[in-house]
């Protein structure tokens, strides 16, 4: 169970700016709730054309919404779409680790009167909204009668949504509800055959028939997805589509209204299921009262992300905050902890969690949900190598790259433990320690933070002088030199960068213990990132130590972080260029014929570099020539002959690089430039200041958004960025 900061709510309701009305009683006047500065920060409008979401590039172009680490997520209709109107377009829902989308929109209301079907838009067209925590959507029917859709999600498997009918009227009315929806089905076999509907007694529900398409589709044939009615219904199923409809039709008298109440689950098991049912009897019994604790949550988290946030940056706050809500998967499958993915608008990155995604996530998160943010790092933990493996007791203290809801025992393709990812554990495990003062946290993960260190040197110091290398593990996947090159790439998180590239020169060497057991493979080339992370994290883990009263073992963390850190001063700045850059394993020599990435300007975000070396690699990140693009900080230099604007790490421009820049021109007194720079960012980058998403990256000389929408880092960095922490 996660739990949340509360702010009181009448504070908490101020900070927000109004953002989220108490609900009305069903007898109250209606008052209309004050417009919110935090409405449609992203454009959620969008019904599905197939089940298969994602264009040419695998990327959804329907935003949707989801809250509490639920699996399934929904979007809103775009005005004028008449067919969509009284749902909500979805869900989109996880088969286990892929989107799909079940239907175009599977629980549409529809209200009658006298055997007659009202127009929901009798009295002009509806409006559609989203707002921090919910959906909403607002029908006038005319003739004295409006209707109100409101979608929120009561607990991590179940939306609860409430239809609020009322009378503006000076007579009586007495009307009827029923609800229809129809499968999308995929369009192959056998992902077509899965998805089959079921009448219930008080609802409809879907079952899932067992696929195992490691690539497209995962299904055990337990997943299922249910309506489930708080008012007495009856359903009727043909073939695709069904129909509910309440046994009792409803009289409201003049200033009267009736909530349609029900809640849509999706859960993955048969004792989800049971657990589910009950949680769900409990939330229609006491619909007012989820509404609340929802809407307090939402007024927490609002609070918590735009505290410290210049007013016109506010809205750019809160759309982080729902990027990063809506990506959040609670515990399920082989995750065991509630994190965040890095997208559930692209294919790939739905499913699984990454490890120092999920490192620089935590940092954004701890702002509005600590728990949340402890929880995300547990989840990478709970799978870090134990010295007891059977299968890789070579690599304990080792997390893995990618984590997923099936592990390659269970047939899964994308959980990836060939590699690991950056280490900045330590980093994230502090920065959420410093918002909960969680001693117990801090006990909880020291020591495996410290076997994550042992692990670096044991098996990525091929030489063993204290200054270690990217590499690969010893797996079937990494069965020749190249594969072990570019496992290697992605373990330093920056794949195709130029200074991996094997045509300049980049190869794998392999590791070995004393006794000549194998351990791995590094690169030939010692990275001034890892080797600049490595000194922080020890850092770090000296305060760790130290906040835990372990003085002794905080100097020795100490002590070793300024090794580190002097060695990566001395043996990895180029003077001639002013510029820090991988070295050549066992020279030393700088590798500056590869060109200046922005991997050299972690020194100064890691307080490594010396003040003379800082100057130089602020004089790159401030020349427009260098660093200072339109979008400032592309990966690499737009001098360097690799430069290439859109080619993924090569030239883009990454919100979690642009945070070290910027942390690191603050930490050595460049605020001046770190505040241009900033604002350059936040203004250029496309969709930032609109209703657009966050992306994965972007084109420095444009601006344009490149890959991967509603990207989890970028929306976590986005937020000490805007509160210009450093």
């Amino acid at each position: 169970m996660i739990r949340h900061r509360h702010l009181s709510a009448l504070t908490a309701l101020l900070l927000a700016g109004g953002a989220l009305a108490a609900p009305q009683a069903a007898s109250a006047p209606h008052h209309p709730a004050p417009p919110s500065p935090y409405a449609d920060v992203l454009d959620l409008h969008g019904t599905p054309a197939a089940a298969l979401p994602g264009d040419d590039e695998d990327n959804n172009p329907v935003t949707v919404f989801a809250d509490r680490g639920a699996w399934h997520a929904y979007a809103l209709p775009k005005a004028g779409d008449k067919d969509g109107y009284g749902g909500f377009p979805g869900p989109l829902y996880i088969a286990q680790e892929y989107p799909w989308w079940l239907s175009k929109s599977f629980s549409r209301i529809r209200l009658t009167e006298h055997g007659r079907t009202l127009d929901l838009a009798g009295g002009g067209t509806p409006r559609f909204t989203s707002l921090p925590g919910r959906l909403l959507q607002t029908y006038d029917l005319g003739r004295g009668l409006t209707l109100s859709l409101e979608l929120r999600f009561a607990t991590d498997r179940s939306a609860l949504v409430r239809a609020e009918v009322r009378n503006t009227g000076t007579v009586p009315r007495t009307l009827g509800a029923d609800w229809t929806g129809s499968l999308l089905r995929p369009a192959d076999k056998p992902m077509r055959d899965a998805p089959s509907l079921t009448a219930t007694r008080s609802g409809v529900g879907v079952d899932f028939a067992k696929v195992r398409e490691t690539w497209d589709y995962l299904t055990d044939g337990t997943e299922r997805f249910e309506v489930t009615h708080k008012d007495p219904v009856r359903t009727t199923v043909n073939g695709d589509t069904y129909r509910t409809e309440a046994t009792e039709p409803v009289t409201l008298a003049p200033g009267r209204s009736h909530s349609f109440d029900w809640t849509e689950s999706y859960t993955f098991t048969a004792a989800e299921r049971t657990r589910e049912q009950a949680r769900t009897r409990g939330v229609l019994a006491r619909p007012a009262s989820a509404v609340a604790a929802a809407d307090s949550r939402w007024r927490g988290y609002v609070a918590g992300v735009t505290q410290g946030v210049p007013a016109d940056r506010r809205r750019t706050a809160v759309k982080s905050l729902e990027t990063l809500v809506t990506n959040w998967r609670s515990a399920a499958g082989q995750i065991k902890h509630d994190g965040i993915t890095p997208s559930i608008s692209y294919k790939w990155f739905t499913g699984g969690l990454w490890a120092w995604d999920t490192w620089k996530q935590a940092v954004g998160t701890a702002r509005f949900a600590p728990d949340l943010a402890e929880s995300q790092i547990r989840s990478m933990f709970d799978r870090q190598i134990r010295p007891d493996s059977t299968v890789r007791p070579q690599d304990a203290g080792m997390i893995p790259d990618a984590i997923f809801y099936n592990d390659p025992a269970r047939g899964g393709g994308n959980w990836n433990e060939r590699n690991s990812k950056p280490p900045l554990a330590a980093w994230a495990v502090w920065e959420v320690y410093a918002k909960t003062g969680d001693k117990a946290f801090l006990r909880e993960m020291y020591p495996k933070l410290a076997a994550y260190q042992a692990w670096w040197y044991r098996n990525r110091d091929h030489d063993h002088n204290g200054l270690a290398e990217y590499g690969a593990t010893v797996d079937a996947a990494n069965d020749s030199p190249e594969e072990r090159r570019l496992a290697a790439a992605w373990e330093s998180g920056m794949d195709n960068a130029p200074r991996f590239d094997a045509g300049l020169g980049t190869g794998v060497v392999a590791n070995r213990a004393d006794d000549g057991t194998l351990l791995g493979y590094s690169l030939d080339q010692e990275s001034v990132d890892l080797n600049s992370y490595l000194a922080a994290d020890q850092g770090y883990l000296a305060r760790i130590a130290g906040a835990l009263g372990r003085r002794a073992e905080a100097d020795r963390w100490q002590h070793r972080s300024a090794a580190t850190a002097t060695a990566v001063r001395t043996t990895m700045y180029d003077p001639a260029d002013g510029w820090f850059h991988d070295t050549a394993l066992g020279t030393g020599v700088p590798l500056t014929a590869r060109g200046r990435g922005i991997e050299g300007a972690v020194p100064l975000w890691t307080g490594t570099a010396s003040t003379a070396q800082a100057r130089a690699v602020r004089d790159k990140l401030t020349d427009p020539a260098e660093f200072a693009t339109a979008v400032p900080f592309p990966t690499v230099s737009k001098s360097s002959p690799y430069f290439s604007p859109t080619a993924y790490w090569r030239g883009p421009v990454w919100f979690d690089q642009a945070y070290f820049a910027l942390g690191g021109l603050r930490r050595y007194g460049y605020d001046k430039d770190a505040k241009a720079l900033t604002d350059r960012l936040l203004t250029h980058a496309s969709g930032l200041t609109g209703n657009g998403p966050i992306m994965e990256n972007y084109d420095p000389t444009t601006g344009a958004p490149l890959n991967s929408p509603n990207f989890s880092w970028s929306a976590a960095l986005l937020l000490p960025m805007l509160s210009g922490d450093k």
